[in-house]
């Protein structure tokens, strides 16, 4: 390892560490205390917000996409193979119990996505070509003032930097490698060059005709194809636990026990359960990442408690369902007691134990739309950081240059590349929890007059007001 990989990997190792933990599950808890979990009483509200009922299409209201497809986005960026793959790190390194960490980091997230996509909505500011945007680096400078704008830069360059898709794209070809071309004899393990550099081009091609829609087409693309594998992972993975049915109990209870002994993989080291648990739920959920206020920033709304409750769905979604089900297939099956493979093929095996000869297939569906949906949120979040920089004029440029980086993704594997991105990505949670934490009061004083408004009923519409049709429309 040369000196530049070690110290990439010696940053990203230290940024991943107990002062990120602290920072992410110590500001969630205190998110939770200062809001006195008012924002958990209204979880109705917020399904009735996705369906579009309180949506207000006046050329007044500032966004450009609805609820719903603001919250699809940010699950497009959360839901991949962090998923899949993080799960079956965190068991193989941390044991069943780092489960429960996720676990808990998902339910301080949900405090924490309330406060940090309500701020994004707040705190919108105008770009150089006088278009509101929001993003944890207008919050920094349209809350905290212009001395403040080094946070927003810290935070815009590591999200320029970290949202790149190398990683993603290399993973994604590497699975469909390993389970399409070569047992088909397009390619073997040691010769797979022009396979993979024609499946890049392919995918950067697909890439680019969504990505020149911007977040419109990019938040219609995600609302409709992450629900649709979110159902068919729940559909196959039921079926999998359906025939373990009797292992389920002692696999919950395993978990709950394991998270303070620590004693099923990491031998007795508790405190390493519970930072892998920790550090795998922060990649699943992004909460306090910053990534999500970009998303949810762009939703058509003025009131911003109202994004906030929509996001706080986020973790429960990605982390205490889908991550659950994934944590729960690789246990009942016992493939996590082996040394033999890690990450996605871990979750193959497990799958092909059910689905023998087609279950890798049928994991594959999930991981390649997931995939792709998420190196789309990504393509988006790291145009509009390179906005915030250099201007929006400069936008497509980092449009082609990510495109072409798809390609290169595809055939390279540089660990320093894939460790820059991981510690680029906590970087970005620095200024995300700092500027959260300092705006937490607005956050409350703005959410405690909208639940008073809304227990008033303030918002109650008569029917014939809700388009139910264009409801309709829109979740489908």
């Amino acid at each position: 390892m040369s000196q530049i990989e070690a110290a990439v990997a010696a940053y990203t190792n230290f940024m991943w560490g107990l002062p990120l933990v602290i920072l992410l599950v110590g500001g969630g808890l205190f998110f939770m205390v200062h809001s006195r979990l008012r924002h958990f009483r209204y979880f109705s509200h917020s399904f009735a917000l996705l369906r579009g009922k309180y949506d207000d299409r006046s050329d007044a209201i500032s966004g450009d996409i609805s609820h719903y497809r603001a919250l699809a986005t940010a699950l497009a960026g959360t839901m991949g193979l962090g998923n899949i793959t993080g799960v079956a790190v965190a068991i193989t390194i941390g044991g069943p119990g780092a489960v429960f960490w996720m676990w808990v980091t998902a339910i301080v997230g949900i405090s924490t996505k309330f406060y940090t996509a309500s701020l994004a909505i707040m705190y919108r500011g105008e770009d150089d070509s006088g278009k509101l945007q929001g993003g944890p680096m207008y919050v920094i400078r349209e809350g905290l003032g212009r001395k403040w704008l080094p946070l927003a830069w810290m935070f815009a360059i590591a999200g320029m930097v970290g949202t790149l898709p190398i990683f993603q794209v290399n993973q994604l070809v590497q699975i469909l490698r390993n389970v399409v071309a070569i047992p088909a004899g397009f390619a073997t393990s040691d010769n797979h060059f022009s396979f993979d550099l024609v499946t890049g081009i392919v995918l950067a091609l697909v890439m680019l005709t969504v990505a020149v829609g911007k977040v419109k087409r990019v938040s219609a693309v995600a609302g409709k194809m992450v629900p649709s594998m979110v159902i068919f992972y729940f559909l196959i993975t039921g079926v999998l636990l359906a025939r373990h049915i009797g292992e389920i109990p002692a696999m919950f209870a395993l978990i709950f026990t394991d998270a303070f002994s620590g004693q099923a993989v990491s031998g007795g080291v508790l405190g390493a359960v519970i930072l892998i648990g920790v550090q795998r739920g922060a990649f699943s959920n992004e909460a306090g990442i910053g990534t999500e206020s970009l998303a949810h920033g762009a939703a058509k709304t003025n009131e911003p408690t109202r994004e906030g409750l929509v996001a706080m769905i986020g973790p429960i979604a990605d982390t205490l369902i889908v991550c659950t089900c994934t944590a729960m297939a690789l246990l009942v099956t016992g493939v996590w007691k082996g040394d033999a493979v890690v990450g996605i093929s871990l979750a193959t095996q497990a799958y092909e134990q059910v689905f023998p000869g087609f279950g890798a297939y049928l994991l594959l569906i999930m991981v390649v739309v997931l995939s792709t949906t998420t190196i789309l949120t990504y393509w988006y979040y790291g145009s509009k950081c390179m906005g915030f920089l250099f201007g929006s004029a400069k936008q497509k440029y980092y449009m082609y240059a990510y495109m072409g980086l798809i390609t290169v993704g595809a055939v390279v594997s540089l660990d320093v590349v894939i460790n820059l991105l991981d510690g680029m990505y906590a970087t970005m949670a620095i200024p995300t929890m700092i500027s959260t934490l300092l705006l937490a009061p607005k956050v409350k004083k703005v959410a405690s007059d909208y639940f008073s408004r809304l227990d008033a009923g303030e918002f109650d519409l008569p029917p014939a007001e809700f388009d139910s049709e264009a409801a309709t429309e829109r979740v489908a």
